[in-house]
């Protein structure tokens, strides 16, 4: 689909209840996904404005819906606790008519928010202090929604962390070898099919109900976190179109499968890739310290097994892509799945060796 125009984008401000006519609209973003936009009014009053990929969401009401309900969550325990909760929490901007977005002319899904003024966005975490406070910002996130009920929202991608069912499709893409290449990495297949037990673990709990169904992020990486620009804490979870049913395991396992790695996910120097338990323990620490007590006594003991699981579950998606001749995700050259998956599994290898250390230092917390 061909980019907007600024006339184009312009137009479709004018169907949203916004404060007052724009009239500045500013390419905004990094982001692989959507397509944002800062769009401000003669007021002077800024705006996100957002393209929805509806290739990848493909219900964006559905998406828009669970965003407002839980957004609005967070306003109502902000306002009861006598906390800011104009920057504490996105706010979605209506239509003119009452909707949560708008489609336009040539089929592309629309949404808007207020601007949280005042914050910075980082995309690389600088310190283990800083991912401790990522780590209590995502926490917090959890136990803010702690007493919403999960079943409510709908699966804006189906099975996104259904790591049974990840399994279930790697093995379909071993045995398809649409690409031909399985032959060149049977060392890696026969990897994660050794561990095709530990793919079940969470699903399987929270099936059986010893795991609570959480209200979940699912892509908690730095980036989507607003930082206070004088003080650099952490203000407002932002990027909830994963927002979804799931396990407080996937949040922690999500960002400990990248911040407590020493390298990129696409290192092709596997010298350099090693996992970090430092940092995992200062994670943890902010983590737990968010959840301000929230968690179950199973949640706690299997925080180890989140970022195994999801660095696994993580590995095997990379390498299914790789077989099936990279039809998901965004390649810069022929190995590059090949690559990623790598380096998640050198870091599953590394991460086990470490697993009774862990255990012991989370029991120490708790």
């Amino acid at each position: 689909m061909t980019k907007p125009t600024h006339e184009q984008i312009l137009a479709v401000c004018a169907h949203f209840a916004f404060d007052s006519t724009i009239t500045d609209v500013q390419v905004c973003g990094n982001g692989h996904i959507n397509s944002t936009y800062i769009v401000t009014a003669d007021s002077g009053k800024r705006y996100i404005l957002q393209i929805l990929n509806t290739a990848v969401f493909k219900d964006p009401m559905g998406v828009m819906e669970n965003i407002a309900a839980v957004t609005d969550h967070i306003r109502a325990g902000l306002l009861a606790a006598g906390e800011d909760a104009e920057r504490g929490t996105m706010k979605v901007i209506f239509t003119k008519d009452g909707a949560k977005g708008y489609t336009d002319d040539d089929g592309r899904f629309w949404r808007a928010y207020d601007f949280v003024e005042g914050t910075v966005c980082r995309l690389t975490v600088d310190s283990a202090e800083t991912f401790g406070r990522v780590g209590e910002a995502f926490g917090d996130f959890l136990r803010r929604l702690s007493d919403f009920d999960a079943s409510r929202l709908v699966e804006s991608i189906p099975n996104f962390h259904n790591t049974k069912k990840r399994y279930a499709d790697f093995l379909d893409a071993v045995e398809r070898n649409a690409s031909g290449r399985a032959h060149l990495v049977q060392e890696e297949i026969k990897f994660i099919t050794d561990r095709a037990d530990k793919c079940s673990l969470i699903v399987d709990a929270l099936a059986d109900g010893s795991l609570p169904l959480r209200v979940t992020h699912n892509d908690t990486k730095l980036s989507n976190i607003l930082l206070d620009e004088v003080t650099n804490e952490a203000v407002c979870i932002i990027d909830l179109d994963t927002v979804m049913p799931g396990s407080s395991l996937y949040d922690f396992g999500d960002s400990i499968r990248a911040g407590a790695a020493s390298a990129a996910e696409d290192e092709p120097d596997l010298d350099k890739v090693h996992f970090l338990p430092e940092m995992f323990k200062t994670y943890a620490r902010g983590f737990i310290k968010g959840t301000g007590g929230d968690l179950t006594p199973k949640e706690l003991s299997m925080l180890p097994e989140g970022g195994y699981i999801i660095t696994l579950e993580t590995g095997m998606r990379f390498l299914g892509d790789y077989l099936n001749g990279d039809v998901y995700f965004h390649t810069d050259y022929p190995d590059h799945n090949l690559v990623r998956a790598r380096t998640q599994l050198k870091l599953v290898a590394e991460t086990e060796g470490y697993m009774e250390e862990l255990r012991e230092f989370v029991n120490g917390l708790c």
